[in-house]
């Protein structure tokens, strides 16, 4: 039997706020918004009488499990696998909150799963394990993926994010997904390609520093280094990442050999001087002054929430172009404009995995959704845009049946 997530009627609340808070607007009307969880299950087919019953469940139900028993690839056709993401977690790098654990990130889980359907029509489900160690959460993962049509990994720290999407890519033959990395340096390559449009600029020429060598900034250094960008140097609290390090994990290894060709070393100011576009995926605060050493009407994501690394009221001092992770200010850098339509795609052709050129053709086709409309307060579409997922989707899936790896 087939069903659809949902958004769950809230609760009308009378008591029991949190540490006495009160209703009403505001921050605090998240609890009410979140009292008794923001999703729930739904039916897509009548069970009223005795004749419904017996085709939804038993017997009617036995002749399709015989029939996919004989045919395992009908499973596609009469149940829900095809279009249904488990979202999974271990909690330990939930949003800015850090390690809080698989229950305290149910609500961000939630929060995916609900985003999935609202934008892409994709069915998920919210998955939080209690499981550190990477070798464990492959194998629970492996054992649930029959379930499912692709595995959207959240909200779990580097370096084992790393090794955890790898081992399950090798072992499954389903789409799997870091969102955190991955959704992250779609958008990112998007409002850069749009950037370069923009000014006139290409995208060879640029000079990119990433602050931030965790998940993200290790995957958008990635997908511009194959997007074609000049010279990337990745930033982490120590310093420009360069092979010459004795400190670095396995990891930022990989990541040294991949970025900085010039084997420049130093601080993040170091990096900066002379830079044509700063990607912020590291909190902290960029001084004025080493912003203000970089080229020319520079391009500045800072997309640090809620704190960007630079304040867009800075930045727009002496950028072109400037970009944050937040709602509040123009062009904002959101996951959301990537995830549901690259999964949408994945699974209309039951791709076998998520590949680079599909990145990078999800990446494309988002920026150009708002390619007629450019200016430096739009070079990404809004979250709410409706073109955008159709678009994402479809490239997705075209690139997906271009490299043999569409299995419909």
């Amino acid at each position: 039997m087939s069903s659809d997530i949902v958004n769950a009627e809230s609760d009308q609340l009378t008591d029991g706020l949190p540490g006495g808070l009160p209703e009403g607007d505001g921050p605090d009307s998240a609890f009410a918004l979140h009292r008794g969880g923001k999703m729930a299950v739904r039916a897509t087919v009548p069970v009223r009488n005795a004749d419904d019953l017996s085709l939804a469940y038993t017997p009617g139900v036995a002749r399709v499990c015989a029939a996919i028993a004989e045919q395992p690839e009908l499973v596609h056709d009469y149940t829900w696998k095809s279009q249904v993401v488990a979202v999974v977690t271990d909690g330990s790098a939930v949003l800015g909150l850090g390690d809080i654990g698989p229950e305290a990130s149910l609500p961000v889980m939630e929060g995916k799963a609900i985003l999935f359907k609202q934008f892409a029509g994709v069915d998920a489900v919210p998955i939080a394990l209690d499981c550190r160690d990477p070798d464990e959460l492959v194998e629970t993962v492996a054992r649930m993926a029959p379930s499912f049509g692709g595995i959207n990994l959240e909200d779990i720290a580097a370096p084992r994010c790393f090794e955890i999407e790898r081992k399950l890519q090798d072992r499954l033959d389903i789409p799997v997904f870091h969102d955190d990395q991955h959704g992250t340096a779609v958008v990112t390559l998007a409002a850069l390609r749009n950037a370069v449009r923009l000014t006139g600029r290409r995208m060879a020429d640029l000079r990119v520093v990433i602050s931030g060598a965790g998940a993200a900034g290790a995957a958008i250094a990635k997908i511009l280094r194959g997007a074609g960008a000049g010279e990337i140097l990745v930033c982490d609290r120590k310093g420009i990442v360069s092979q010459d390090r004795s400190d670095l994990t396995p990891a930022k290894r990989e990541l040294a050999g991949l970025t900085n060709p010039r084997g420049l070393t130093g601080p993040l100011a170091t990096a900066m001087k002379g830079a044509d576009v700063f990607v912020g995926v590291s909190g902290g605060t960029v001084p004025e002054e080493t912003v203000a050493t970089m080229a020319p009407d520079a391009f500045i994501f800072a997309m640090a929430n809620p704190d960007p690394e630079i304040r867009p009221e800075i930045a727009r001092k002496y950028a072109a172009v400037v970009a944050t992770g937040r709602s509040d200010f123009p062009n904002q850098i959101n996951n959301v404009l990537a995830f549901p339509g690259i999964f949408a795609g994945a699974l209309q052709v039951r791709a076998s995995q998520i590949s680079e050129g599909m990145k990078l053709a999800a990446a494309e086709a988002l920026a150009a959704v708002v390619e007629d409309e450019l200016s430096p307060s739009l070079v990404i579409p809004s979250p709410f845009d409706e073109r955008v997922a159709p678009a994402v989707a479809a490239a997705v899936a075209a690139t997906a049946r271009a490299e043999g790896l569409a299995r419909r």
